[in-house]
C-alpha cells in the first residue's frame, strides 16, 4: 500500500493494516550533527527560497536574507566534495507528520530513504490568508537581530544566534480600521479563484495521481492561530473581553475565505483531510478558558465540520503543542477527529486518551527528549506502543521536533526499533 492508502486506513481506525511511518521532523542542528556521526548523506536538505504563498512561505524572506549573507554562505559538508547550503541550526527538517510545504522549512530525503519512511502529507498549494500578500522587506540588520515585514504584515525579529521562527513585534490588525482595511483589500471573497497558483493546472494533474495524504489548511491557518499572526498573543487575549465583537467578524472572515477556497480546489480534485494549526496550548494546559473556547473557537469549528462531512472530508486534525487533554472533549463535541504531536514532557499520555476516547485520531506521542537516553529507556517508551497500534487510529513519531541532544546512535535504535514494533503489529 502507499502512504495515502495507509492513512485512509488509520483514519479508519483499521487494524488490517501497519501504521504510517512518519517523523514530526528534526531540527536543522540534529540533521547536521547526524551527517557527521553516520547519516548517509545523498540529498542535503534544501531551504526553500521561492515566495509561494504565505503557508508555503511565511518566514522565507528572512530564512534566504540571513543565508545568502552569512560570511560563508557554503559550507563543504563533511567528506562530500560539493558544497551545500547551509541548514539553520534553528529551522525545521520535515519528516513526514508535518505537512509540505510549509513555513519555508526544509524537507528531509535522507532520513526518510534511511529507514523506509513514508511519503510525507502535503498541503493544498493556495493562498489562504491575505490576497495579495503584504510586501515583505527587510526593515534593519545588525549582529543580532533582523526585523523585516513578512508577508501576513506582521513585523517580526530574527534572531542570528538562536535561528529560529523569528519573534512579533508588530501587528496587522489593532482596531475596527485596521481591519475594515485589510478585510476591504486582501480578505475579498469575489476573487478566491485568484488564489491558485499561476500553474494550478499543472498541480491538480499531480493531486490526481498522489500516492500521498492531501490537506486542505495548514500554517498558520486555525481560529486561534490565525489571530495570534495578525493581533498578536498577549491582544488578542485583551480582545476576547475588550473587542470581542472584532475578534467574531475576523473569524467569520477567515472561515468564509476558507471554505469558499476549498470549495473552489475541491471542484478540480479530491482530498484526504483538513489540518488546523492552533498551538493552543502550553506546558500548563489550555491557554484559554473553555467558556472563552465555546464561544469564540467552537462555533468556527462546527462550520468547517459541516462543510468537510458534507465534501465527504471526514478527517479534521488540530496541531498543537503543550498540555491539551481538557481541549480534547471540547473539541471533539465540534467535529475534531484527531489531535497531534501530543507532548509527554507536557503532560500528554497517548495510551490513557486512547482509553478515554475509542475513536479518536492520535499522533505524535514519543518522547523526543528520552530518546537520548539510550536503548533502556527507548525499549520502556516504546512497550506501549505495541497496545497503541493494535487498538488503532495512532501513528507514533517523536512529539516534536527531534532535538540536536539525541545522537544519530540513539536515534538510529530508536527508529529501527519502532519500524519493527509497527511492521510486526498486524499478523
Amino acid at each position: 500500500m502507499d502512504t495515502r492508502e495507509k492513512f485512509i486506513e488509520f483514519t479508519n481506525l483499521s487494524k488490517k493494516v501497519p501504521a504510517v511511518k512518519w517523523e514530526f521532523g528534526y531540527w536543522g542542528q540534529a540533521v547536521k550533527r547526524w551527517y557527521k556521526e553516520g547519516l548517509p548523506l545523498k540529498n542535503y536538505p534544501t531551504v526553500p527560497t521561492n515566495i509561494i504563498n504565505t503557508t508555503a512561505s511565511l518566514y522565507t524572506t528572512v530564512w534566504k536574507h540571513f543565508l545568502m549573507n552569512k560570511k560563508s554562505l557554503f559550507e563543504k559538508i563533511y567528506d562530500e566534495p560539493e558544497k551545500k547550503l547551509v541548514l539553520p541550526d534553528g529551522i525545521a527538517v520535515l519528516g513526514g507528520g508535518i505537512y509540505f510545504p510549509s513555513q519555508g522549512f526544509a524537507l528531509d530525503y535522507d532520513i526518510k530513504d534511511f529507514f523506509n519512511l513514508d511519503k510525507q502529507q502535503n498541503v493544498v498549494c493556495a493562498e489562504h490568508l491575505f490576497y495579495p500578500q503584504f510586501k515583505s522587506e527587510i526593515l534593519n540588520e545588525d549582529e543580532r537581530y533582523i526585523d523585516y515585514v513578512d508577508l501576513d504584515g506582521c513585523t517580526r525579529r530574527f534572531s542570528k544566534l538562536q535561528q529560529v521562527i523569528p519573534s512579533g513585534l508588530d501587528w496587522p490588525i489593532k482596531d475596527w480600521d485596521s481591519w475594515n482595511k485589510i478585510k476591504s483589500q486582501r480578505m475579498r471573497l469575489d476573487n478566491i479563484k485568484e488564489r491558485l497558483p499561476e500553474n494550478w493546472k499543472e498541480i491538480v494533474i499531480e493531486y490526481k495521481n498522489r500516492d500521498y495524504p492531501l490537506a486542505l489548511g495548514g500554517y498558520p491557518c486555525g481560529i486561534f492561530g490565525t489571530l495570534t499572526h495578525l493581533i498578536g498573543y498577549e491582544n488578542l487575549f485583551m480582545f476576547y473581553y475588550d473587542k470581542p465583537d472584532l475578534v467574531k467578524d475576523i473569524s467569520d472572515r477567515l472561515t468564509d475565505i476558507w471554505i469558499a477556497l476549498w470549495e473552489e480546489v475541491l471542484s478540480y480534485t479530491d482530498v484526504d483531510l483538513c489540518n488546523l494549526w492552533e498551538d493552543i496550548s502550553s506546558g500548563k494546559g489550555s491557554m484559554l478558558s473553555p467558556s472563552i473556547i465555546k464561544e469564540f473557537i467552537l462555533p468556527y469549528y462546527k462550520k468547517i465540520s459541516r462543510f468537510l462531512k458534507s465534501k465527504k472530508i471526514n478527517t479534521f486534525l488540530i496541531d498543537t503543542d503543550g498540555d491539551c487533554n481538557e481541549l480534547v472533549p471540547l473539541f471533539i463535541e465540534a467535529g475534531v477527529t484527531g489531535m497531534y504531536p501530543m507532548e509527554v514532557s507536557a503532560g500528554m499520555d497517548v495510551v490513557s486518551l486512547r482509553k478515554k476516547y475509542p475513536d479518536f485520531l492520535l499522533m505524535g506521542g514519543i518522547p523526543k527528549l528520552d530518546i537520548k537516553f539510550g536503548k533502556k529507556r527507548i525499549d520502556e517508551f516504546l512497550e506501549p506502543v505495541k497496545w497503541l497500534l493494535k487498538q488503532g487510529g495512532y501513528i507514533p513519531f517523536g512529539d516534536h521536533l527531534i532535538p540536536p541532544e539525541v545522537s544519530w546512535q540513539d536515534f538510529k535504535y530508536y527508529r529501527e526499533a519502532l519500524n519493527n514494533i509497527i511492521e510486526t503489529s498486524v499478523t
